[in-house]
């Protein structure tokens, strides 16, 4: 089994050494075992536990929650059904942060539209609107 130098990983993961250091660090990826030198020594399965991060990092899935999906892997005792339920879970999310920025739109466009672009930012409509929560929640019930 070929064994691999931490800038190797680096490179053929996509990612900064800084990047590998802080998975360790955070328990994503195992200490490697290091050789008499010092130098750390990776297997090829630490880049594909990388890609599988940064996938799951695209997806929206939290450093926590990526734990708990290679957690998943490793355990006999759970299912499949437990790893579609988070990614069910996920989902919900999504679509929570979904509307909570079609309201924040709406409400943006709202203030937008109370500007002309003309006159000093001093008497600007809009940024006088941003200084008033109760046109915030009108505009578009954008809450934070």
């Amino acid at each position: 089994m070929e064994t691999l130098s931490i800038g190797q990983v680096a490179r053929r993961a996509g990612v900064g050494v800084e990047t590998v250091r802080f998975y360790e660090r955070e328990g994503l990826l195992e200490a490697p075992p290091r050789r008499a030198s010092g130098y750390r020594q990776y297997s090829e399965q630490v880049v594909k536990r990388i890609h599988f991060i940064k996938r799951a990092q695209q997806l929206g899935f939290s450093l926590k929650e990526i734990t708990d999906l290679l957690l998943l892997r490793v355990d006999g005792q759970t299912s499949c059904e437990e790893a579609k339920q988070r990614t069910e879970a996920k989902i919900a999310e999504v679509e929570r942060k979904l509307v909570e920025l079609q309201h924040m739109r709406q409400a943006l466009l709202r203030v937008a539209a109370l500007c002309t672009g003309r006159g000093p930012a001093s008497a600007c409509p809009m940024l006088d609107a941003l200084d008033q929560q109760e046109m915030l929640d009108q505009a578009g019930g954008a809450n934070t």
